[in-house]
Order: structure tokens, then sequence, then C-alpha cells
């Protein structure tokens, strides 16, 4: 027993330490945002204070980034969703011909390398005459997470009943009555889920967005492009309302998820 004690001891020890280590880079994140620094680099502690929350705005280039990366995740992530879903549900539901090179290259599509993707899509681009702005980054954000989008639809679909489906009909509901009604509450939880994924993969993008962008800069982008001369604190300030907007999304959609439990 006492063997057992210890081992559960040192398992949850293991466990808050890996916790702790993973958590440690967004804590410093964090910290940082509320530093007073007297010189360009922020990478020492000189004292708290507010101002840069109060100053969050204040460089234009960093405002335009952020924008940028929000109206990109933004629309990318509501085209993946739309697209992902329905090849989710034709996965999980229905058998076709061709369904099994489909999901071969769903998957291929999680495990190709950024590098590649990126390349891949600029030499595209370039052989096509097609310039190179927002339009393209969201076109490259929708192809490299379409995937993880469809992966999470379809196990939930394989998981519904079909007999609710089928009352549904037998009831008098319509094709798309059903569909509304009772497939897609059912397969919310999924979407969801696949639209959270979506949306974190496109903000904090930068190998493949920093193939196809052109002159769009991008939160990513900026950042990088600041290293050298010292990343202002309002990064970090912005970092960490993305991270929180994030964190209370998440709680949200699991005190729903436990409610409808």
């Amino acid at each position: 027993m006492r063997g057992t004690r210890l081992g559960d001891r040192l398992l949850h020890a293991y466990t808050w330490l890996i916790i702790v280590w993973l958590s440690s880079p967004i804590a410093v994140m964090i910290l940082f945002g509320f530093n007073d620094k007297k010189s360009k680099s922020n990478t020492s502690w000189q004292g708290f204070t507010l101002r840069w929350y109060a100053e969050l705005f204040d460089i234009s280039d960093l405002t335009v980034a952020l924008r940028n990366s929000l109206v990109i995740a933004l629309v990318s992530t509501v085209i993946t969703v739309v697209i992902g879903t329905m090849l989710g549900l034709a996965l999980g539901r229905h058998r076709f011909r061709g369904k099994g090179v489909t999901n071969f290259l769903v998957f291929a599509a999680i495990s190709t390398p950024e590098l590649v993707m990126g390349a891949s899509l600029l030499s595209l681009f370039v052989s096509g005459s097609v310039p190179r702005d927002a339009n393209t980054i969201i076109i490259a954000h929708v192809l490299f997470s379409l995937s993880f989008v469809v992966v999470t639809v379809r196990a939930r679909v394989v998981t519904l009943d079909p007999s609710l489906e089928e009352a549904a009909r037998d009831l008098g509901a319509t094709a798309w009555g059903t569909f509304t009604q009772v497939t897609l509450p059912s397969i919310m939880p999924g979407v969801l889920a696949g639209a959270m994924l979506s949306f974190a993969l496109s903000i904090d993008d930068y190998v493949v967005t920093s193939f196809v962008n052109g002159s769009t800069v991008t939160f990513p982008l900026w950042i990088v492009g600041a290293v050298k001369t010292g990343i202002p604190p309002q990064v970090n300030v912005m970092g960490t309302l993305i991270f929180c907007v994030g964190v209370l999304i998440a709680i949200a959609n699991a005190v729903a998820a436990r409610r409808r439990a």
C-alpha cells in the first residue's frame, strides 16, 4: 500500500511538473505585458505597470497586423468549417467511390510539413500569376486547416445513432429539417472543436503565411520582423488577450457540453 501511495504521489508530482513546464512560456508572456521597460528590449523585469494596456494600439503597424490576422482567421475558419463539416459528414456517414483515397488525402494533409505546403502553394500561385495578398493567405489557411475540421467532425458523425434521423423522417421532417434539427445539433460539439482548432492554427501561423503573404503582414510576421529591434510589450498584451479569449471560449464550450449531458 505504501509503495502504491508513493507511486501515486510521484505520478501526481510529475504531472504537475509537466503542466508547469508547458505553462511557463504563457506565464512569462503575460508577466512581461506588465513590465515597465526603459529600453527597447523587453527581456528583463524593470517594474510593474499597466501602461501598455492603455497604449495597446499606439503602434499602428502592429495594430494593422493584428487586424489582418483576426480577419484572415475568421474568414478562413468560416470557410473551413462549412466545407469541413460537409466533407466530415460524407466520410462518416456515406460510402462512395474514392472514399479511401479521400481519407488518405485528409490525413496526408495533416502530416505534410508546413515548409512543403508553403513552397507548393507559392509555386502554384506564381505559375498561375496569382497576386499574393490576404486572399492567398486565406486560401492557404483553409487548405492546411481543413483536414483538422474534417477529422473532428467525422469522429463525431460516426458515433451518431442513425435511428434518430430515421425517426425524424418518419415523423414527416424534410431532409433539411432533419439536418438542422437533429444532425447538426448532434455534431455541433465536433463542429465547434474544429472551428476553434482552425482559428488557432490560422491566427498563429508563420511558415505557410510567409510564403504566400506578398505585402500583407500578419501578427506572427510582424513579431518575427520586430525581433531584431526589440519586441514591444504591446505584443505581450495582445497575446495575453488572445489567450484569455481562447480560454473563455473553451470554458464556455465545456460548460455547455456538461449542461447538455
